[in-house]
């Protein structure tokens, strides 16, 4: 082999040696990007973990709040029925008390007409009673 062949070869070869030296370097540095990649796809599991037991909670809370407002309104509805029954009671006494009180003004009338005939009969017995 001749001294410029050798040479070619060389440098080739000191051209792969560079070429594997820049390759290497290359794979740590993907190494690295992999290995952070798989520490921020933990990351990405424990916060989307921590997301969905949020959400689950969430959702229980929403469906105890359904639970509750359903059980208000029925005793709201069971309230409106006793108000109703109530207003109906009040009003029926109301409507007795105007009728007992039309009751007592006749009474009242009726016993000023009584007072009124006993104090003319009394004053036809007393006028009856006198010697004048």
């Amino acid at each position: 082999m001749s001294d410029e062949e050798l040479r070619r070869r060389l440098e080739a070869l000191e051209g792969q040696v560079a070429r594997i030296g820049e390759l290497e370097a290359e794979v740590a540095r993907l190494r690295e990007d992999a290995a952070s990649s798989r520490a921020l796809a933990a990351m990405a599991d424990r916060d989307t973990a921590e997301v969905r037991t949020a959400l689950r909670g969430h959702a229980q809370v929403l469906n105890a709040l359904r639970e509750t407002q359903i059980e208000h309104g029925q005793v709201l509805n069971a309230h409106t029925a006793a108000l109703r029954e109530i207003a109906a009671t009040v009003g029926g006494l109301v409507a007795e008390q105007r009728d007992l009180a039309a009751g007592q003004r006749e009474l009242i009338a009726g016993q000023a007409a009584l007072a009124e005939q006993v104090r003319r009969i009394a004053d036809r017995l007393g006028t009856d009673d006198d010697p004048s």
